[in-house]
């Protein structure tokens, strides 16, 4: 017992001897304010404590030697302080604030979301295409969105002063070609694709990511849903037509089917085209969509295609003929996309995917015949590390390649091949680094060469973010941006340059409580724009990039779905200045599809007592410029103003069965896009002219929508 005692007391003489160190500091963030309550201790063991009201900390230990001190509190990045521990007396240590992936700044500028992940979207997922009169067209319903022009007889987007063809679109990423159907002329289309299978847009009407190009004006992105939630089947049945989409589940394995039949023969019947247009054989297509999904723990493999198949045969008024003048189609458009994703443990990210189109053309002109086919393909790789929640890098490369051939037969059998092949390279980097919660920089550049052209380009694009309050804040942003010719160009003429133009935005964004302001301003700046000294491009044209322009505008947005019970509305304007000189053009002016102010309006409100939800859509466009050849001036006079009024009603007849009414432009306004003169002058000296208005004034819609879910309450209303 006592050589026990001997022991423990010769044990506690060697504690007594070690010597304990004091460790001790205080803790402010940048500006010198105290940080209470952050956690200090020493790494791998138990010793630390907390800091005070005043920031300070201290605590004692045994530990000696180097040691890793750590330092962490909510809202900061975690500080560690390395080296002998006697030296940890009286630290100063500055906490830095971390990144708020929710709360901090985003990099908006030209950007409108819609998503589930996209905390600053001003558009629910797939809600834009419950707007009146859109008739289930998302393109459509971006239309009401501001920085867009109607252009009623077209029906794609025209961005900011951009003509439809400076708009690109893509779905995961990656290309689509051929977006919209094909059409007659003045006879708007629609974009092929069904929302049911999308769970996001983004619509960048300017100053887009440096790993999109070949696009003047916008880009339009679209994203395919990664996990249904559910299995079920989706059975519409129309006035014009009928479809069927499906959906099953597998595990982590899932297959999204979508077909659609149109045919607008009964319509006709019924209510036929009365104003510059008569039917052969109306509108007829038969088009379909599949996503085929695997995810797995760290990746996600996606396999999209659609098709398409098309006939029209129509009758249209023509002042420089006696008899209407008869144009027929017949199109044909395949694509696919296959996308792959892996998220590595050590935050990087790859990206591989791939897309193949192939659109053909049989087109009738009174009795000529064009025959047309366009094998388009786009490959890309990229990578993305997040190195810290400060700075992410993503950089990739792509390959697009493009061959198009065309023959025109004429009846005097005369006849005329035209053709192009091209192969466009690119890379790009871009990084986004957030300084703060309040300030974000994206810096990055794109690098492109076109072998059509033999020409390398350099895109530098910036953004800038800076939030000025809780929920608001203002970006910057700038960018070059590079396009090839058109088809309709290029296939005459491989000796041209990149058309180009330069972007400069400032945003002001302000988000609360359901509500949502915003207002932003922008300068485009247009250079080497295509011009020739024909009517339209022919293969005799004289070719140039001569051209050149400019558009300056301001747009507003507004929405609210909070202030009134069960009503969701947004307002838009859209102020636009622009002049080009390009095309055949005589002097810089105004183009018809750009009209000086337009504004829209869009309600949806849900009747609970009569189940149902009732939808109101009103937009303005001023008066669009045309040229009278009576004039001296050139595209100095203007139509009327655009006015259209629709409305929808939808009505649940039970929880997944909805009956669907819808008008499009219900009081029947007359609008006008333009007009169309004659050749030669009448006795008296002058030009005649018929107007270029809708084939119908209105147009009427009645649906049935069907929904067999496993949770038996799924239903189509938000895809209405």
């Amino acid at each position: 017992m006592k050589n026990q005692l001997s022991v423990l007391f010769l044990l506690l003489s060697i504690f007594s001897l070690t010597a304990q160190s004091t460790i001790n500091g205080v803790v402010t963030d940048k500006a010198g304010n105290f940080i209470a309550g952050a956690n200090v201790y020493l790494e791998g063991t138990y010793d630390g404590g907390s800091t005070a009201e005043d920031g300070t900390f201290s605590f004692e230990s045994f530990e000696e030697g180097n040691q890793t001190l750590v330092v962490s509190a909510l809202a900061y990045e975690t500080h560690y302080e390395m080296g002998d521990v006697s030296y940890f007396k009286n630290l100063n240590i500055k906490l830095v604030e971390a990144i708020n992936q929710l709360t901090g700044v985003t990099l908006s500028a030209g950007t409108f979301e819609a998503g589930d992940n996209s905390k600053v979207s001003v558009l629910k997922p797939l809600d834009i295409v419950t707007t009146a009169g859109a008739a289930g067209d998302f393109v459509a319903a971006l239309q009401t969105l501001p920085g867009t022009t109607t252009v009623n007889e077209d029906g794609r987007l025209f961005v900011r002063g951009g003509a439809a063809g400076e708009t690109q679109v893509f779905i995961d990423g990656l290309r689509v070609f051929q977006p919209f159907n094909a059409t007659a002329n003045n006879i708007p289309t629609r974009g092929r694709f069904s929302p049911f299978l999308f769970k996001g847009i983004t619509f960048s009407t300017g100053g887009y990511s440096a790993e999109f190009g070949q696009a003047l004006s916008s880009v339009l992105l679209l994203n395919t849903t990664d996990v249904p939630d559910q299995e079920k089947t989706d059975i519409q049945a129309m006035t014009v037509g009928a479809g069927l989409g499906h959906t099953e589940i597998w595990g982590n394995t899932s297959l999204s089917l979508n077909t659609q039949y149109i045919n607008l023969s009964p319509y006709e019947a019924l209510i036929p085209s009365t104003q510059g247009a008569s039917w052969n054989d109306p509108y007829e297509s038969f088009s379909g969509e599949a996503v085929f999904r695997i995810k797995g723990e760290k990746s996600m493999f996606k396999f999209y295609t659609g098709f398409n198949r098309a006939t029209l045969d129509i009758n249209q008024e023509d002042i420089n003929f006696d008899n209407p003048v008869r144009f027929s189609l017949t199109n044909s458009n395949l694509y696919f996309n296959a996308s792959y994703k892996y998220f590595f443990e050590n935050n990087w990210t790859l990206f591989g995917g791939a897309s193949i189109s192939n659109d053909g053309n049989a087109i009738g002109i009174i009795e000529d015949i064009i025959d047309a086919n366009e094998r388009a393909s786009h490959i890309k790789f990229k990578a993305k590390k997040g190195f810290s929640n400060r700075f992410v890098l993503n950089l990739g490369t792509e390959i697009f390649n493009t061959n198009y051939d065309e023959t025109y037969r004429a009846t005097s059998g005369f006849t005329f091949d035209s053709n192009y092949e091209d192969t466009l390279f690119a890379g790009f980097a871009e990084a986004d680094i957030f300084f703060s919660n309040d300030f974000a920089l994206k810096l990055g550049g794109r690098l492109e060469n076109t072998s059509v052209l033999n020409e390398f380009t350099v895109s530098p694009r910036l953004s800038l973010a800076y939030k000025s309050g809780e929920n608001s804040q203002f970006s910057l942003a700038y960018g070059d941006f590079y396009q090839n010719p058109l088809n309709d160009v290029l296939k005459f003429d491989q000796g041209l340059g990149y058309e180009k133009t330069s972007h400069y935005i400032l945003n002001y964004q302000y988000l609360k409580n359901g509500k949502t302001f915003r207002a932003e301003a922008y300068y485009k700046d247009y250079d080497n724009l295509v011009k020739f000294n024909t009517e339209l491009p022919q293969f005799n044209s004289v070719y140039s990039n001569l051209g050149s322009g400019y558009a300056s505008g301001l747009d507003v947005f507004w929405r609210d779905n909070k202030s009134i019970k069960n009503l969701d509305y947004w307002v838009s304007y859209s102020y636009l200045n622009t002049e080009r000189d390009y095309q055949n053009f005589v002097e810089a002016a105004t183009p018809n599809f750009a009209p000086e102010h337009n504004f829209s309006l869009v309600t949806k409100y849900w009747w609970d007592s009569m189940r149902s939800q009732v939808g109101l859509s009103y937009s303005y466009g001023s008066g669009r410029p045309y040229h009278n050849p009576n004039s001296t001036e050139f595209l100095a006079e203007k139509t009327r103003s655009f006015n259209n009024l629709s409305v929808n009603w939808a009505y649940l007849i039970d929880q997944q069965k909805i009956l669907y009414f819808s008008v499009n432009n219900l009081l029947g306004f007359n609008n006008i896009s333009n007009y169309q003169y004659s050749n030669t002058p009448n006795v008296a000296g002058n030009f005649d002219r018929r107007a270029i208005t809708p084939a119908a004034d209105s147009f009427f819609f009645v649906g049935f929508f069907w929904t067999l879910s496993t949770d038996k309450k799924s239903n189509q209303l938000d895809n209405l």
